[in-house]
C-alpha cells in the first residue's frame, strides 16, 4: 500500500522505523498530550501497528532515516460492540516539514480513507487537543465532511483547592 503523487510517497511502517516512529508520538504527545506520555504504553500500540497485528501505520519517510509524518491507525471493536472499526490514534508531522509542500497531513488523510476503503471498515478520528484544535477540524472537515461527535476535557481542581469539608466526608 504505496501512495506516490506530487513526489510524496506514504508507505506502510516496518519493524525497522519503530524508535522514528517513537521519537514522532512523544513529540505528539508533548504537543498536544492532556496528561503525560508513558512510552510503553506508546509502544503497545505501535509495536504491532508497525507489524500489521490489529492496526498498521503509514510513514512519510525512506525506511532508516527521519521520518517526516506518520499516522496510527488501529482495528478493534467499540467497547459495545463486536463490529471492528478503524480508530486514528495519531496523526502527526514533523514540525520541520509542516510548512513543506506536498500537504503531508492531507496525504496521510487520504492515507487512513483509502486504508477504510480497502479494508472496508468505519474509520473513526478525534481531535483531543487545545493546540490549533480549529485548524485540525478544518483540515478533517476538508478530508471528511461535517464532523460528528465532539470531546470535552473536565480537568478537576487540586484536591487541596476543594476544602476540609470534602475531605472530611471521606474519612
Amino acid at each position: 500500500m504505496t501512495d506516490k503523487s506530487d513526489d510524496l510517497q506514504i508507505r506502510l511502517a516496518i519493524p525497522s522505523d519503530v524508535h522514528e516512529i517513537m521519537d514522532l508520538a512523544l513529540m505528539g504527545c508533548e504537543e498536544a498530550g492532556i496528561t503525560n506520555p508513558n512510552p510503553e504504553k506508546l509502544l503497545q500500540d505501535i509495536w504491532p501497528a508497525v507489524n500489521l497485528d490489529r492496526g498498521l501505520v503509514g510513514v512519510i519517510g525512506v525506511p532508516g532515516k527521519m521520518i517526516e509524518g506518520a499516522v496510527l491507525l488501529r482495528i478493534g471493536a467499540k467497547w459495545y460492540s463486536d463490529d471492528l472499526t478503524i480508530e486514528e490514534k495519531a496523526i502527526f508531522i514533523h514540525p520541520d516539514y509542516r510548512n513543506a509542500k506536498g500537504g503531508r497531513a492531507r496525504r496521510l488523510c487520504e492515507f487512513s480513507q483509502k486504508t477504510a476503503d480497502d479494508l472496508g471498515l468505519p474509520l473513526l478520528i478525534g481531535v483531543l487537543s487545545d493546540i490549533r484544535t480549529e485548524a485540525k477540524i478544518r483540515m478533517y472537515e476538508r478530508q471528511f465532511g461535517k464532523q460528528t461527535g465532539a470531546y470535552w476535557v473536565y480537568t478537576p481542581k487540586p484536591k487541596e483547592a476543594l476544602g476540609n469539608e470534602v475531605l472530611d466526608e471521606r474519612q
